[in-house]
């Protein structure tokens, strides 16, 4: 059974900085493109960041282009998210998930229909 398992989330001062990290048990890793996603309390989740299977290919939100940075290693079977700079507003839940196709801007906007992990919260204080 495929189960992502996302970790690395704190209480952090605006302005900090967290690296999360995903792995995914049972999936062959670098078949597929891979994503960050986050849901604040009453709201929709959304994407925040996706990556193509190698690396090559990647898109941000540009609530935060500049900020983030996506990365994976498909060696060790790990997605990563370097959060720079962070805001009250980043205080979410944050999900990593996998996915068949391009890392597109549509992509983000749309999650897909895969598995889901526990998610790992990050929260910013003013």
């Amino acid at each position: 059974q495929v189960q992502p398992v996302e970790s690395g989330g704190a209480f952090v001062q605006a302005g900090g900085s967290l690296r999360l990290s995903c792995k995914i048990f049972g999936l062959t890793f670098d078949d597929y493109g891979l994503g960050w996603y986050r849901q604040a309390p009453e709201k929709e989740r959304e994407g925040v960041s996706c990556i193509n299977w190698n690396g090559a290919s990647t898109k941000y939100d540009d609530s935060v282009k500049g900020r983030f940075t996506i990365s994976r290693d498909n060696a060790e079977k790990t997605l990563y998210l370097q959060m720079n700079s962070l805001q009250p507003e980043d205080t979410a839940m944050y999900y990593c998930t996998y996915f068949f196709g391009p890392c597109s801007t549509e992509r983000l906007q749309r999650p897909p229909q895969t598995h889901w992990g526990q998610g790992t919260q990050v929260t910013v204080s003013s």
